[in-house]
């Protein structure tokens, strides 16, 4: 997304009376081999009346040569040109086999070329001395240079320096400083000294400041500069010439713009001349303007748009108010690695060291921020097939009535901030929990590693391997085994158990009871494992328990009042027995674990005889002087309760921040996430190996209920429901214009219509089936839409439209009111994660004031092609603004402007006079393949070979042009406003595992404009998948910069066909009417009307 800037330079010389000026050679005009491009360039010289002649120098720089026939008492030069800062990436360059490594040497016939750049003449003893102290050993030869340049950099101070020329590299290293020029020319002596060829480069340095600053690494400039500037250009073959910056030790990049490169500086001069004997007043003056930005994520709106933005969040809040649509929305943001993409825990895998280090940091700093008297549990997270371990799970709890639940600040904490302490500390605390729980702590028990069975396990290994061996396949049983037998941890105790439940009289009194386990063994053993001691408990040994037995205290209902404090009746009379009915099945344990006191909370189904646990173990940690972390068991789901929570998942590190009532704290709660995490490095975009830009891949959920459950206003008006269903299956848009890359029928999140035509005429039913105003009946919109809102498996969790929580009559934890938004992807900004959320509070406003009830519309494989465009995604787009600007809410197109170039980055541009041409990146569903077998078990592969680009054309109105794609004509539309528009589909790489493993890559892909009247290409493009020359990157870019880079390295705008070119026919395809398939053969036989009707969309 390049910034177009105008850089203006000015020179002056006033003199203190008329005088005689005589010729003058300016080097102010970009080279020819500047990689900036250069949209307009102009230069004033005054006086105006004087003769100039352009010329180019021995080296190829432009140089203009002024003659002034009149004396003058002023003499300026004024350079204005117009730049596109488009990244480039420095390092994109090819190396000759033998200039891969340094030291090297030029062939013969080169180096008679490069005979002016190369070392000439005696080399000073300070330079001397410099060059023995390189270290010369073979290496690659960009890192050689990299360490170079910034050897260099670091030993030269830059200080602004106005006398004219250039101080020798003795001056220079003698005195540690110098300017730009100085610092320059003494890497060009260096590079020659190490006989490389390198010449003096002069020119503009224009620098911008970043949209957003890093959080380590230098910070940039803090507003827009430019100034001439000089640099080094070193000559690497297959390269040519290279630019380094020794002032800031990096490579030259898209803001070094060179006007003169010559072998000695004084051939570089910006202006050269003389005047008649005179005083003269010198000044000049170099500034950089933005006249044109493109729309781009790292400042998708800027702070007036914003202010009209926050306006609008608080008018509709105010219509929410009014209408009492008690309206709550949250979303579970997800965030990757910013420094370590490569990683497999940030591609695929769920766990890693790194992640839960990362977890941790980022769940200290939000419950700094959020916690309110509330406690933070460690627990056990999801458990998927395939992976070695349980996933974590980091909450915070706190009462929603702001009261708190624990008295002292730190007690229950983190497992860094309980260290310290030793094993004999954990059978202290847990007689201090017995009292303050009432209970005689006789009843605890000591908890040991079964040592039996792990010494089975030893003598069950090779003979020739230890516990500690790594030769054992499985790390984690290898460090189990080397930290039990090797370190002798078997005859400790590994945790003090108090077996407990709680004896319920009603929903405000109860007791704490407990009693002594039956065991059959001599001690209680614990199961061979890492996990903690409560999810090792032999707990198939304890008496078995009839149904008649066991506590079936029901789950607390969403719907019903919250109890959140307990009174302990007179305490229960709790004898040692063998009755199933009297011997609790759930424990509390005490552990030490790596000087760390863990407490293991048992499961209960009511709150707050948990929350009564929580505050008993806080005063026993107080009363014992210790520190602890509390893990096992979570509460029990209470609407009573905020949960705050970070967790693992494939990929990213999920978070889950309790849902907000109004626009403000959704702003707060959002932009504050995005600054911690930020912090963290923690990012919220990701980048594809050939610098495609795509969110995090684990989504941003969005979820809509209400504070209680039964205030949910989709439970309230199912009608509201109804309508956004319709109204998202009649836009399309918005399922495509905020989604992440995977999308289509097999696609976590499929659209309702997606390959499911037949599902549209009974799901028409089934809403007429709601009722159109408030109802008392919660179940209604679960029963009636269950079948319906799923994927193409049945599974209701993954569809766009997820009810899963929102009232769900097999289990409390589905009686939420919760409707989830799942095919939202990560925004890459706060404020675009915003602007969407305010997007949905306005169509709740719209259609809880006005309900919708119109027909769905069969779109047919039109939803494939059409809607797969950023164009058409676009024009359906501006319908849902217009239908919001009709109802009050005055949304602007513009604040839309960078998901479009998120979604549909532009590739690139060609002009040919008035005929412009552009291409998208476009959006393609990706195809689930078959099963087949792997090295786990049965795999099933996604096939993302296949690709699309849309291409918009301007200027064709005469219909003189046609547009082909490696020789095969586009179905180009006419969209109004002499705009026509098509797309190509094809097949963008190799693999195996495909669809149609037997098609090869399209790529490159060449456009031809043909001319028509002369049957030849009047110009054209081309778009290489990955890189033109060959490289394959091995890492992911680091920022967007990087990406941008390597996205503008695969367009170039030349490569038309020679030659007289036979204009093709192309049948037009009747499933997809504007896209040209390259897969498909040329010639396709034209359908049926009704056929036509169908795949058209008609409503």
């Amino acid at each position: 997304m390049p910034v177009t800037v105008a850089l203006t330079h000015s020179t002056e010389y006033a003199f203190d009376q008329l005088v005689e000026v005589h010729p003058h050679v300016v080097r102010l005009r970009p080279s020819l081999h500047t990689r900036t491009p250069i949209k307009s360039y102009s230069l004033k010289v005054s006086p105006e009346d004087h003769f100039v002649n352009w010329q180019q120098d021995p080296f190829g720089n432009f140089l203009a040569r002024y003659v002034f026939p009149n004396r003058a008492r002023k003499l300026s030069f004024e350079v204005e040109l117009i730049a596109e800062m488009t990244v480039l990436n420095p390092f994109d360059f090819f190396l000759e086999e033998q200039a891969q490594k340094y030291p090297f040497e030029y062939e013969e016939d080169l180096q008679r070329d490069l005979a002016p750049y190369l070392p000439q003449g005696r080399i000073g003893r300070l330079l001397s001395a410099w060059l023995d102290g390189v270290d010369r050993t073979p290496r690659e030869t960009v890192y050689f240079l990299v360490d170079l340049n910034q050897r260099l950099q670091q030993d030269i101070s830059y200080l602004v320096r106005m006398e004219p020329g250039v101080q020798t590299a003795e001056q220079t290293l003698k005195l540690g400083s110098g300017s730009c020029r100085d610092s320059a020319w003494l890497l060009v002596q260096i590079l020659r000294g190490l006989g490389l060829a390198a010449r003096f480069a002069s020119g503009y340095l224009v620098q911008l400041t970043a949209d957003q600053k890093p959080v380590d690494g230098p910070a940039g400039p803090a507003q827009d500069f430019t100034d001439l500037h000089a640099w080094a250009e070193v000559y690497l073959p297959g390269a040519g010439w290279v630019g380094l910056d020794p002032t800031s030790g990096l490579f030259a990049g898209e803001g070094h713009i060179p006007l003169a490169c010559t072998p000695e500086p004084r051939s570089a001069a910006a202006i050269t001349g003389a005047t008649g004997h005179c005083e003269v007043t010198f000044s000049y003056d170099n500034r950089v303007e933005r006249i044109h930005e493109d729309p781009r994520v790292t400042l998708p709106i800027n702070d007036r748009q914003w202010r009209h933005v926050s306006k609008l969040g608080h008018q509709v809040d105010q219509r929410l108010a009014a209408l009492d649509v008690r309206l709550t929305m949250g979303g579970e943001p997800t965030f990757v690695s910013a420094t370590n993409m490569d990683g497999p825990e940030w591609n695929t895998e769920a766990l890693s060291d790194e992640k839960l280090m990362l977890g941790h940091q980022l769940f200290d700093v939000l419950s700094d921020q959020y916690d309110n008297g509330g406690f933070k549990h460690y627990g056990q997270g999801k458990w998927y097939p395939g992976e070695p371990l349980p996933r974590w799970a980091l909450s915070l709890y706190r009462r929603k009535d702001g009261q708190p639940i624990t008295r002292h600040a730190g007690v229950l904490t983190g497992a860094d901030g309980a260290t310290g302490h030793k094993p004999d500390q954990a059978k202290v605390l847990a007689s201090k929990i017995c009292q303050q729980l009432d209970i005689d702590p006789s009843f605890l028990i000591a908890a040991y590693e079964d040592a039996p069975a792990l010494l089975l396990e030893e003598a069950e290994l090779p003979h020739n391997m230890t516990p500690d061996d790594k030769r054992l396949e499985d790390p984690l049983h290898r460090a189990r085994l080397a930290r039990l037998l090797v370190r002798g941890e078997l005859t400790q105790v590994a945790a003090w158990v108090l077996p407990l439940g709680w004896q319920t009289v009603d929903d405000e009194q109860g007791a704490w009871v407990s009693s002594n386990w039956p065991i059959r063994r001599d001690h209680l053993y614990l199961s061979p494992g890492d996990s903690p001691a409560g999810l090792r408990l032999p707990l198939d040994s304890l008496p078995w328990q009839t149904k008649e037995d066991r506590d079936e205290t029901p789950a607390v209902d969403p719907f019903a009042d919250p109890v959140v404090k307990v009174a302990r009746v007179t305490q229960f009379e709790a004898k040692p027995s063998s009755k199933p009915k009297q011997i609790p099945h759930t424990a509390l344990c005490v552990q030490c674990r790596e000087d760390v006191l863990y407490i293991f909370m048992p499961p209960l189904k009511r709150l707050a005889p948990y929350l009564d646990l929580v505050q008993s173990v806080e005063a026993a940690a107080v009363a014992a002087g210790v520190k602890v972390v509390l893990e096992g068991y979570e509460p029990p789901t209470d609407k009573s309760l905020l949960k705050l929570s970070v967790t693992p998942d494939p990929g990213v590190i999920e978070v889950n921040v309790h849902p907000s009532s109004s626009w403000d704290e959704l702003c707060g709660i959002t932009e504050r996430l995005y600054e911690k995490t930020n912090a963290l490095k923690l990012g919220t975009e990701k980048f594809m190996l050939d610098g495609r830009h795509c969110g995090t891949g684990g989504g941003n959920h969005v979820t809509l209920g209400a504070e209680e459950p039964a205030d949910s206003p989709f439970l309230r008006r199912p009608d509201l429901l109804r309508s956004l269903l319709i109204y998202w299956q009649r836009h399309p848009s918005l399922s495509y214009l905020f989604s992440g890359m995977f999308i289509g029928p097999t696609s976590q999140a499929p659209r309702v219509d997606e390959a499911r035509d037949d599902n549209l005429y009974e799901l028409e039913i089934a809403l007429s089936q709601l009722p159109d105003s408030e109802t008392d009946r919660p179940w209604l919109v679960d029963r009636v839409l269950r079948n319906f809102l799923v994927d193409l498996t049945g599974n209701t969790h993954r569809a766009e439209f997820c009810i899963d929580k929102l009232y769900a009559p097999n289990s409390a934890t589905g009686r939420l009111g919760l409707l989830e938004l799942r095919a939202f992807e990560m925004p890459p900004h706060a404020r675009m994660s915003l602007l969407q959320m305010l997007l949905i509070r306005a169509l709740v406003v719209m259609f809880w004031e006005k309900p919708l009830d119109a027909p769905l519309i069969r779109w047919g494989t039109a939803l494939h092609d059409r809607f797969m465009l950023r164009h058409f995604v676009a024009e359906d787009f501006q319908e849902v603004i217009r239908d919001l600007s009709r109802h009050g809410f005055t949304f602007s197109s513009e604040w839309f402007d960078a998901f479009y170039e998120f979604r549909f980055p532009r590739l690139g541009t060609l002009q040919l006079g008035d005929f412009h041409l552009t291409l998208h990146s476009a959006l393609e569903p990706w195809h689930v393949l078959g099963e087949e077998s792997g090295s786990q078990g049965t795999a099933r592969y996604v096939d993302s070979t296949l690709e699309r680009i849309q291409v918009t054309v301007r200027g064709a109105s005469r219909g003189q042009y046609v547009v082909t794609c490696n020789g095969r004509r586009i179905p180009l539309i006419s969209t109004g406003a002499d705009t026509l528009v098509g797309a190509v589909r094809f097949k963008a790489w190799d693999q195996p595992s495909s669809l149609h493993p037997g098609i090869k890559s399209h790529s490159p892909l060449t456009f031809d404009v043909i001319d028509t009247f002369n049957q030849r290409a009047i110009g054209g493009c081309r778009y290489h998948v990955s890189h033109s020359g060959g490289r394959t990157y091995e890492t992911f870019p680091v920022n967007a910069a990087e990406a941008e880079a390597r996205r503008n390295s695969r367009f170039f705008v030349h490569g038309h066909t020679q030659g007289i070119v036979t204009i093709p026919e192309e049948g037009e395809n009747p499933d997809q009417p504007v896209t040209l398939d390259l897969r498909r053969p040329s010639r396709v036989s034209a359908p049926s009307d009704g056929h036509q009707d169908r795949t058209s969309g008609s409503q």
